[in-house]
């Protein structure tokens, strides 16, 4: 089992979209994957996924022993990934409690869990409880600024992996000098991206069905993605035809098939 903290320096980045359209993903290659609302308070994991309206229990609910786990899991039924949401700000949600109920999830192949953003007491919270940590960040100079803060953070937890995702990239801008392109952003974070997502515009849809459309550009990226996660591979989907993320990851494919 895979325990994932999803975090972000900043809101705005679009992390929660990121941590569902990988679970979707991820499901759709077989693998058996609930995703974890850790936003206690701030939540919107539900209404991304478009299952708001199911949501019955919640994590508080589970802590508090109103209900079981399993009860307050709600399935997705296209992908069959299941999701297990927050609400309300709650003092018995602790790290040691937040804790307990991500050990409570078994069964699962992937625990995705969706991190608050920022640094404070939720962000720890939610990075205690996970083995392994993506940062997702935009080529912007404040959200590049806020992930190099987070990953030094993240450092501090003996991650076994920590990667980052950079999100909402335009190869127009970039090709054009007006966007810090990925290599750049790599090189200034120290660390290799495990996926490239395009600006998208398919994304707004998300909210409304609950699942990047298949003829988007970025469902490809995610489910490429899903595939670095999954197999250690480094593939990306090349958006410009001079092919320079593509040349990023057979980088990192080369480093990594030589250790």
């Amino acid at each position: 089992m895979r325990k994932i903290v999803v975090t972000s320096g900043k809101g705005g980045v679009g992390k929660t979209t990121v941590v569902a359209a990988l679970g979707r993903a991820l499901a759709d290659m077989g693998q058996n994957v609930v995703l974890v609302d850790a936003d206690v308070g701030l939540n919107n994991l539900d209404v991304v996924m478009a299952i708001e309206n199911k949501v019955v229990y919640d994590i508080v609910d589970v802590i508090s022993g109103r209900c079981r786990v399993s009860q307050a899991l709600i399935e997705d039924t296209e992908s069959g990934l299941y999701v297990l949401p927050s609400q309300s700000e709650n003092p018995l949600v602790t790290a040691q409690t937040f804790r307990n109920v991500i050990d409570s999830l078994t069964g699962f192949d992937y625990i995705l869990i969706d991190c608050p953003a920022g640094i404070e007491n939720g962000f720890h919270r939610a990075v205690s409880s996970a083995k392994e940590a993506i940062v997702v960040t935009t080529p912007s100079v404040s959200a590049i600024r806020d992930a190099d803060k987070v990953l030094s953070l993240l450092s501090g937890y003996r991650m076994e992996t920590t990667s980052i995702v950079i999100n909402r990239v335009r190869p127009n801008m970039v090709t054009r000098g007006e966007m810090m392109s990925p290599q750049d952003i790599s090189r200034l974070l120290r660390t290799q991206p495990l996926g490239i997502i395009p600006e998208d515009d398919c994304i707004t849809l998300y909210s409304q069905v609950g699942r990047v459309p298949g003829y988007a550009i970025s469902d490809k990226a995610f489910k490429l993605l899903a595939e670095n996660l999954h197999y250690g591979t480094g593939k990306v989907y090349e958006f410009t035809t001079s092919g320079i993320f593509a040349r990023i990851f057979s980088r990192r494919a080369k480093a990594r098939g030589a250790k």
